[in-house]
Formats: C-alpha cells, sequence, structure tokens
C-alpha cells in the first residue's frame, strides 16, 4: 500500500501479512527472482498517524517513511523470521519530525533503518530481535548526499541480534554526515555487535575496495549501554 502526497491520513490497528515466504526462498537460492514489494509506504506526505498496526511477513520493508513531515508510529508490531532477506521493519529516509515509540520489531533485516536526509527523529521503547539492530546508514552511496542530524534513540532493547545501534557507511568519497546522535537506555542480550560504527561499508567489494568513507561523524553519544555480547568484541569502529 502506498500513501504519496496526502495530509493528515492515521492508520488504527489492523494487520498486513505480505505472505513474503515464496520471495525468500527465491532470494535464498540464488534466483532470478522479482523485486519485491514493501507492504506499507508514505511518501512526500505529512501529519501522518500509524498506531497499533501489526505488519507481519512483509516481502521486503514493512513500513517506509520516504520523504514527509511530522510521523508518529506507535504500538506498531512487525514479525518475519531471522532468515527473511531485505526485510527492513521501519525505513526512514529524507522525513523530519518522525517519532517511533513502543514498536516490537522482530525480522530478518534492520529492525529500524534510517537513511540520508533525516532529521529530528526520536525513537524510544523498543525491542529487537532478531535482526540487524537500529541502524544509521547505509550512507554515501552517493556522492552528493544529504546527512543525518538530530537522533535520539532511547530506552532500547535487543535481544539475540546480530548488531545493537550501528552506523554504517559506504568506503567511497562522499558530501553525507551523521551529526548530533543519541544512543542511552540499551540493554543488549547476546549480540554479536553491541555498537558498531562502520565506515567502510562495500558489499561484494565493487566500486569502492581500499577506499575510505567521506560520510563525516560527528556528535555521537552512546549513555547507559549494558548487556551481554555474543562476541568478544562489544565496541567495534572500522574505517
Amino acid at each position: 500500500m502506498l500513501f504519496d502526497h496526502v495530509d493528515g491520513v492515521s492508520v488504527y490497528g489492523g494487520t498486513i501479512d505480505g505472505h513474503g515466504s515464496p520471495l525468500w526462498a527465491c532470494k535464498a537460492a540464488g534466483r532470478n527472482c522479482p523485486a519485491g514489494v514493501r507492504s506499507l509506504v508514505f511518501r512526500n506526505s505529512k501529519n501522518i498517524l500509524i498506531s497499533g498496526l501489526t505488519s507481519i511477513n512483509s516481502e521486503m520493508y514493512h513500513i517506509v517513511i520516504d520523504g514527509c513531515q511530522v510521523v508518529t508510529v506507535q504500538g506498531v508490531r512487525i514479525k518475519a523470521p531471522g532468515n527473511s532477506l531485505n526485510t527492513d521493519g521501519i525505513h526512514v529516509q529524507s522525513s523530519t519530525d518522525v517519532t517511533i515509540t513502543g514498536a516490537g520489531i522482530k525480522t530478518g533485516d534492520d529492525c529500524i533503518s534510517i537513511g540520508p536526509g533525516t532529521t529530528n527523529l526520536w525513537i524510544e521503547k523498543v525491542t529487537c530481535g532478531p535482526g540487524h539492530g537500529i541502524s544509521i546508514g547505509n550512507l554515501g552511496k552517493g556522492y552528493e548526499e544529504k546527512g543525518v542530524e538530530n537522533v535520539t534513540v532511547k530506552t532500547a532493547a535487543f535481544t539475540g541480534t546480530e548488531n545493537g545501534l550501528r552506523i554504517k557507511t559506504w568506503g567511497r568519497p562522499s558530501e553525507g554526515f551523521v551529526k548530533r546522535a543519541v544512543f542511552e537506555h540499551a540493554v543488549m542480550q547476546n549480540v554479536r555487535n553491541p555498537i558498531i560504527i562502520d565506515q567502510n561499508y562495500c558489499p561484494d567489494e565493487e566500486r569502492c575496495p581500499g577506499q575510505n568513507s567521506g560520510v563525516k561523524i560527528s556528535q555521537v553519544k552512546y549513555m547507559d549501554v549494558q548487556g551481554s555480547s555474543a562476541s568478544q568484541v562489544f565496541w567495534m569502529v572500522t574505517f
């Protein structure tokens, strides 16, 4: 479902079932598969409320907020198997004044992913697992790219995830940036990379091997992050 250029739309309750398992199986087998679809997308819109929605087994991203202003996502439940490819729970990009609270997210990719052009994002009381954690990025794929600014992640719990709190940027030149991000009151249980900043992202080593990321990261704070790591490294930074 796609909503484009709408104002004042509210979604209360309900369940979206994307029936994504045939597509995930196709991708896992390495066959020539359809691109897949995202379950719920708001684009170029403002004054949006999504409350109490349940999304299960999306083919790709469950909820996408793209180019929007003043969006509240509260009390949503998102569920897909840990091996479901590209099933990000909530993806936000090119949007401002977005609030996500009280979400329970179990998926095969990022629980919440934060793309370029995102400003004034507040995330609070979110549980994540399985999944890849809460990620700013990936950023810097293009040279002329907007940055991410004023992101707060507060009171989040991660259980059995690949990552916890992650910033990920391509290893190539870019004018992008991450500025003023705060992560506080996070609890990790058996998380492989509880805190990770990866500025050398280069899948399949194509078009960027050996290059440094041009994305500038500044004014990032981590406070009261505790719990257990599934690896011997609790904090990882790669450049």
